[in-house]
């Protein structure tokens, strides 16, 4: 939480001045607003006048019809007065309503669009704050002290001249207490802000424990700290009293001698007056008419108090308002695609359907996926690229596909020949007749059995079997998982991170990692507690930015991909699961792009076999409440995991999704998840082997870096911290 800032230096005026592109719509009535008030206003130092023509005139006269037209004047200039001071209040309610709600609307959208950094410096209840109560403040000012301000000063500077015009003596004694109470509103300014500045801090305080103290009434009730947490708040708010008193004392103080001196100028002025009555140098009337005039300038003198007290609160609430709008946004360029071209850095194969939202493989037949090599005799897939022809020339800058025979493949993954026919989403494993694959260990086929550990299903002459994992046929090279081997993946390189708030000259949490998950390839991403998993995966969907280096999605640096591009490319489910206080079709949906329905809802609950969700008491329409608490840990776990896989993601960011899950259902989640690892890239942070085995790869982080890549059993054997951290698993899970 940001410390309380000093606002001695600040200006009350120049700071309220940033409301003007909030006011600005709405200008026009606030000013006819304005106008009305002051003519009410104005209308009420009329009735003085007619009033000293009362009394010098038909009272001093004794003319009974002279005295009814007086009375009926006043009459009239009082219901006069009252129905424009109605009319202004008609016309400021609906336009200042809708300011509020502007505002309102502008923080929660700064809010979305303000790095994780800052939420993670920020205490919600201060932001709640100034959501709420410095809104309601600013509401306030501009309905009422914005408008009397000017009002007020105009009626005193109107009434003072009235009363030199009737007798510049008793004038001057009336302006007497001026500059004492313009020094006393000085000061009384500087003092003021400070204190309110305070106490609308500890309000944000205050509301921070109360909302800490609801989302975890269950820890504490648990652990029977119901009194320690009621100690805590009655501290916070013990202090909010005090400095509330402060301000209070101030606003007495300020009031008394606004009030007091004053009323002390009008009794001189009644003395004085009375005197030069009885020596006949003023009449009767001009006296009535004066100290009618004073009297009614009182109650504009004595609002100066309360009115510069609401004036620094809303010069406050502003400041505070702006701290957080001030604050610079996730790069407000690229969440409108500037500077990146929608779309890039994505490669889709032929086929796909551009209603199912699928990913589709390469038909048989029709040509290889897309950055595969096509099979002789086949016509490539449009938007691949096609193997050279013999004798051809490569492109300049391009990356021609391989020819069978030629030698090792450098990180491409060509299509097998159609003899065998390519399955979307399967990996067939490599014969050396096909050459090395770089990053891919050939199993020899022996002609006269299967490869050993792997399945290999017998094709027939009409065709491979739907489903299977078909033998790879000599010569050809292994099959990718659908279009998305026409990338490269993911890749760290040189990935260095420090947390903004971390400590100068501290070691970096990442130092230095380099790391390539293969495109269509699964990778487990294991280490110790507290070695970063975590943020290493929080940096692909950017919800920190690196500190140096760089992350790429299929070659492209994310910082080139516009946010709003990115995270519908990167699905995220993190460890602890957040549900909002939404129906568990619209929670799931919120991972899903516009216009999915209910089938996408019930593919992605059963992958997440969140089938209790059907079960419910109205069944996917049933509200879980707040953070989702009506359900259970395992529950809430299912249904963020199916929020991530409900989009079909290009890329899967997976944060330990099966920790709260008991070992049946995580054995059925990980047979579902299995499919759908077939067909995106995914990074997995696990804890447990049976979620490592989950993944084609694991990387194992430790000490800010990579320390060592290659599969669960190669690592088990090699590595002898991988090999403790599994033991150590495996002995918790017994």
């Amino acid at each position: 939480m940001p410390m309380t800032r000093t606002t001695a230096d600040r200006s009350a005026v120049r700071t309220l001045l940033r409301l003007w592109p909030y006011v600005r719509p709405v200008r026009a009535r606030l000013f006819t607003a304005a106008a009305v008030a002051v003519v009410a206003s104005c209308i009420g130092l009329v009735i003085p006048l007619v009033l000293k023509w009362l009394v010098d005139g038909p009272v001093a006269g004794h003319d009974p019809a002279g005295v009814w037209l007086g009375a009926l004047c006043l009459l009239l200039l009082g219901i006069a007065e009252a129905v424009l001071f109605g009319i202004r209040r008609w016309l400021v309610a609906r336009p200042l309503s809708h300011v509020e709600a502007e505002m309102r609307a502008g923080l929660y959208r700064r809010l979305q669009r303000l790095p994780v950094a800052f939420h993670d410096r920020w205490a919600s209840g201060q932001l709640l704050s100034r959501g709420t109560t410095d809104l309601m403040l600013l509401r306030m000012f501009l309905a009422f002290p914005l408008t009397f301000l000017l009002v007020n000063g105009v009626t005193i500077l109107v009434g003072v001249i009235i009363m030199l015009v009737q007798d510049w003596r008793l004038g001057l004694v009336i302006l007497g207490p001026a500059l004492p109470v313009m020094w006393t509103c000085a000061v009384f300014e500087r003092r003021y802000a400070q204190v309110a500045r305070r106490a609308q801090d500890q309000v944000g305080d205050l509301t921070t424990v109360v909302e800490e103290s609801v989302l975890g009434i269950r820890v504490v009730k648990g652990f029977g700290r119901h009194r320690s947490q009621a100690r805590a708040f009655r501290e916070l708010a013990g202090r909010l009293r005090g400095t509330e008193l402060r301000k209070a004392r101030l606003l007495a103080t300020i009031w008394g001698v606004i009030v007091a001196l004053p009323e002390l100028a009008i009794g001189a002025a009644l003395v004085l007056g009375t005197v030069r009555v009885a020596d006949g140098a003023l009449s009767a009337g001009t006296l009535v008419a004066f100290l009618s005039t004073a009297l009614a300038l009182r109650w504009p003198v004595d609002s100066i108090g309360f009115l510069l007290a609401m004036t620094q609160e809303a010069a406050t609430a502003t400041e505070r308002y702006f701290e957080v709008m001030d604050e610079a946004p996730e790069d407000a360029g690229e969440e409108s695609g500037e500077g990146t071209a929608p779309g890039a850095g994505v490669v889709r194969a032929s086929g796909a359907h551009p209603e199912s939202g699928g990913r589709p493989g390469p038909v048989p037949g029709s040509g290889p996926a897309a950055g595969g090599r096509p099979a002789p005799g086949s016509r490539p897939a449009a938007g691949a690229r096609p193997a050279p022809a013999p004798g051809s020339r490569p492109v300049a800058g391009a990356r021609p596909a391989p020819v069978l025979g030629s030698g090792p493949v450098s990180g491409a993954r060509p299509v097998p020949a159609p003899e065998s026919g390519p399955v979307s989403g399967v990996r067939s494993v490599p014969v050396p007749e096909s050459g090395p694959v770089a990053g891919v260990r050939p199993v020899p086929v022996p002609e006269s059995g299967p490869v050993s550990g792997v399945r290999s299903v017998p094709v027939p002459e009409s065709g491979p079997v739907a489903g299977a994992r078909p033998a790879p046929v000599p010569g050809s090279l292994p099959a990718p998982r659908a279009e998305v081997c026409a990338g490269d993946g993911i890749r760290f390189e040189g990935v260095r991170f420090r947390y903004p708030d971390a400590a100068p000259g501290s070691p970096p949490l990442l130092d230095g990692v380099d790391l390539h998950i293969r495109a269509g390839e699964s990778m487990a991403l294991v280490g110790a507690t507290g070695s970063g998993k975590t943020t290493l995966t929080a940096l692909v969907p950017r919800l920190y930015e690196v500190t140096s280096g760089r992350i790429t999605l299929n070659g492209v640096d994310i910082t080139g991909i516009p946010r709003e591009e990115l995270r519908s490319r990167v699905a995220v489910a993190f460890e602890e699961p957040t549900l909002f206080s939404a129906t568990v079709g619209e929670n799931v949906l919120m991972g899903a792009p516009d216009g999915a329905g209910k089938p996408e809802l019930d593919r992605a609950l059963a992958i997440a076999r969140a089938d209790f969700a059907h079960a419910l008491p109205q069944g996917t329409d049933t509200r879980v409440g707040e953070q989702g608490l009506s359900l259970s840990g395992g529950q809430r776990q299912r249904l963020a995991l199916a929020r991530a896989v409900v989009g079909r993601p290009e890329f899967l960011v997976l944060d330990d999704p099966l920790s709260a899950l008991d070992v049946h259902t995580e054995a059925a989640v990980e047979a579902a998840l299995r499919q759908v690892l077939a067909d995106t890239t995914a990074l997995i942070v696990a804890h447990r082997p049976s979620t490592v085995l989950l993944a084609d790869r694991v990387a194992l982080l430790s000490g800010g870096r990579i320390a060592a890549v290659g599969t669960h059993r190669q690592l088990l054997r090699d590595n002898a911290e991988y090999a403790h951290l599994m033991s150590g698993q495996r002995e918790e899970s017994r």
